[in-house]
């Protein structure tokens, strides 16, 4: 990924999460972020996915696929929302924000991947590498590239992420979807 944060800017990325999750959570008001005050890097628009593990579990996950806001925005948004908006969850509680670990993902623009027919597809995906999106009308669901970890057979990979857009998980072998893939850079408390 071109424009890799140092150390130091993803250290500050983490520590503006876990604030905004701490006042997120505990029903404070979002305490303004001066954005002249960081580091050029973190005032650029950037898209980021937050994800929150409790005892390695996923508790968990939203993000934005596009930047449409300054990074360091975007992830306190994200803090909050995968905390108090994750429809696969209930809302986060005080008292388990001191257990839940942050991980930010930081994406690439997402990029058209091109393929002549379904069976074409898993070959076209690179394991541990590409985020995949597919969509089809208004239906759009993405996994991170850390989802190959859990489901790294790339048919697999596409069946279960056609159930998370809401159709069945064979319908990538018989439907052309588009398909975008994006990288992200990843890292955590």
């Amino acid at each position: 990924m071109a424009d890799t944060l140092s150390p130091a800017e993803k250290k500050q990325l983490l520590e503006l999460a876990r604030q905004a999750l701490v006042q997120g959570v505990g029903g404070a008001r979002l305490q303004p972020l001066y954005l002249n005050t960081l580091p050029p890097a973190l005032q650029e628009p950037g898209a980021t996915f937050v994800t929150l593990t409790r005892r390695g579990e996923l508790r968990g996950c939203v993000g934005a696929l596009e930047a449409y806001q300054p990074l360091a925005e975007d992830v306190r948004e994200h803090a909050i929302a995968a905390a108090l908006q994750d429809y696969r969850f209930p809302a986060v509680t005080p008292g388990e924000v001191p257990e839940l670990e942050i991980e930010i993902s930081r994406l690439t623009t997402p990029q058209p991947l091109e393929y002549e027919n379904p069976r074409d597809l898993p070959n076209r995906l690179r394991p541990g590498v590409d985020g995949v999106i597919l969509r089809e009308g208004v239906r759009r669901a993405t996994f991170l590239p850390q989802v190959w970890e859990k489901l790294p057979d790339p048919a697999q990979f596409l069946s279960h992420l056609c159930m998370k857009m809401g159709v069945e998980g064979n319908y990538w072998q018989y439907k052309k979807l588009r398909v975008y893939t994006y990288q992200v850079d990843e890292f955590h408390e």
